[in-house]
């Protein structure tokens, strides 16, 4: 089995990682090995330049070293008859929980009010939110929406909903989904959290019309895809006082351009795209369990359906 690494960093790391566990391949990495290109079979991705895996005459598998593959089907040139694999890794997951849970207790609990006041040296209490009661609405029901939900649970949220394409059943969580539930979500949401993958259908989901839909003085914590907001009516909301504030970790371009509004703006708080980060060693052991279902003729966990675009 030869395996081929394309990313543009900590290749040392992701060579060795899968080396570790895929012992029975050879591992190479594109721009440091010579390759041939007709004897690769399983090409493991993070952006590759557009057009690249279409040069690859004998792939048997590609595997996206993270969960987001918008970027993959950007590509016109990519090969839709090679099956497509996203990584779900379990630090994936507890890096998301830890970054949304970190961003509705600090809402919840004003600290986006209190950082105002030291700045400006006033010292006033603001009483406490019901947990119980505070409406936290999650966009993506996905693994990764489930176990930030699950995480708000124990924390005492009892007021959790969450929307997604089709209808969940999931204890303590208030399932809605598709168009019809769309804006009964939105009315429930005052701490919304967005974590839906970059598709058609959700292209500037979040836009004056949807947010103007969420309780007045709402929050927004945007850890999924930035092609999800768009940015001019996200900024609108933010100065009329229908959003509150906001937290985003992930942008319509990246890196964020130092021109732009969002730099400014004393009610966001805005992070590089750290929300969760894919750490080598723990990834690999997935992706080679991956790597072999290809091999096997077996159907791996995340395939991913081209037409859905996850």
């Amino acid at each position: 089995m030869n395996v081929l690494l394309i990313r543009a960093d900590e290749t040392k790391a992701w060579r060795s990682a899968l080396r570790r566990h895929l012992p029975e391949a050879d591992v190479y990495v594109w721009g440091e090995d010579d390759v041939d290109k007709a004897d690769i079979d399983y090409a493991c991705v993070w952006k590759p330049e557009p057009g690249l895996l279409a040069t690859f005459p004998n792939l048997k598998g590609i595997y996206n070293l993270g969960a987001g593959v918008d970027a993959l089907l950007q590509d016109e040139t990519l090969p839709r008859d090679v099956p497509l694999v996203r990584l779900v890794d379990p630090m994936l997951s507890s890096g998301m929980v830890e970054y949304v849970v970190h961003g509705v207790l600090h809402f919840h609990r004003d600290m986006h009010f209190y950082a105002g006041q030291q700045k400006a040296k006033n010292w006033t209490q603001h009483l406490n939110a019901n947990t119980q009661k505070r409406g936290v609405g999650i966009l993506g029901l996905g693994e990764l929406g489930q176990d930030c939900a699950h995480a708000l649970l124990m924390l005492g949220f009892e007021n959790i909903a969450g929307w997604s394409r089709t209808e969940k059943e999931l204890p303590g969580i208030q399932s809605f989904a598709g168009e019809d539930g769309l804006n009964q979500f939105l009315q429930h949401s005052e701490i919304l959290v967005n974590l839906l993958p970059a598709t058609k259908a959700t292209h500037r989901l979040l836009n004056r019309d949807t947010l103007s839909k969420l309780p007045k003085g709402a929050f927004v914590i945007n850890a999924g895809r930035g092609t999800t907001v768009n940015d001019d009516d996200l900024i609108e909301t933010l100065n009329n006082g229908q959003v509150a504030a906001a937290m985003l970790d992930v942008f319509n371009t990246e890196p964020l351009p130092q021109d732009h509004p969002y730099w400014s703006m004393n009610n966001l708080i805005l992070t590089p795209h750290i929300a969760s980060l894919t750490t080598p060693m723990t990834a690999a052991e997935i992706i080679t369990k991956g790597l072999r279902d290809l091999e096997d003729g077996n159907t791996p966990d995340n395939l991913v359906d081209i037409e859905q675009g996850y």
